[in-house]
């Protein structure tokens, strides 16, 4: 598939809702292609649509466990609490400390179009919340207590 160039900080469609997708076919199946091989190039935990600039509520998770590839995903339960820091590749150089749920369930449909549900903690939990929430145009710096400069 392809590896497309990650959008970055000013770019406005990173602060866009996006939009369901309605019925699985090969240009979904390409695009999610495309979300997966981007995440591994850029070496991401996770990537959402709009971060190469497709306005479609999909995203690829992989901390390290297993990868998840979600439609429409979300976020159906948050239990607990952790708090850690967070970078992002649309957000260059810049890292923050974010408190998000320790423990989700995430509902979705997969590349089958079946309805899956994800119970996911710590990294993962991290992560994917990361993830949908650039769905609705939210970046980690917006949650951030604090921010730094990556130092290099």
């Amino acid at each position: 598939m392809a590896v497309y160039k990650v959008l970055t900080l000013p770019d406005q469609v990173l602060r866009s809702k996006s939009e369901p997708v309605e019925k699985i076919n090969a240009g979904v199946l390409r695009a999610m292609d495309n979300i997966r091989d981007t995440m591994y190039a850029a070496d991401g935990v996770g990537l959402a649509a709009p971060q190469i600039g497709i306005q479609k509520r999909m995203i690829a998770v992989d901390a390290g466990d297993n990868l998840l590839e979600l439609i429409n995903p979300e976020i159906i339960r948050l239990e607990g609490e952790q708090t850690g820091r967070e970078g992002c590749l649309s957000v260059t150089g810049v890292v923050g400390t974010v408190s998000r749920a320790m423990d989700i369930t995430v509902k979705a449909r997969n590349r089958a179009w079946e309805e899956v549900v994800i119970e996911a903690s710590g990294i993962t939990a991290r992560a994917l919340q990361h993830e949908i929430d650039h769905l609705d145009g939210i970046l980690f710096i917006d949650r951030a207590t604090e921010t730094f400069r990556e130092r290099n």
